[in-house]
C-alpha cells in the first residue's frame, strides 16, 4: 500500500482510500477509483485531494492498486 501524500503514487483510475472533510475527525475511509486530481502540487502532507468515480471528494490516505 502506497502513501497518498505523493501525486506520483496516484494515477487516474487508481483504487484508493480517501478521507472526506466531514469524516476527518473519525478517520472513516471511503474506497473508490480516481477520476480527477484537485491538488496541483506534487506533495501534500495531508494527502492529495481527488474526486472519485462516485463524485465524492477527499484526501488520499492509501493507494490500493
Amino acid at each position: 500500500m502506497k502513501s497518498g501524500q505523493k501525486r506520483s503514487n496516484i494515477q487516474l483510475g487508481s483504487k484508493v482510500e480517501i478521507v472526506q472533510k466531514q469524516h476527518q475527525r473519525t478517520g472513516r475511509l471511503t474506497q473508490g477509483l480516481v477520476i480527477k486530481f484537485l491538488t496541483k502540487s506534487n506533495f501534500h502532507p495531508h494527502g492529495i485531494k481527488v474526486v472519485l468515480e462516485s463524485g465524492e471528494i477527499g484526501r488520499v490516505k492509501n493507494v490500493l492498486s
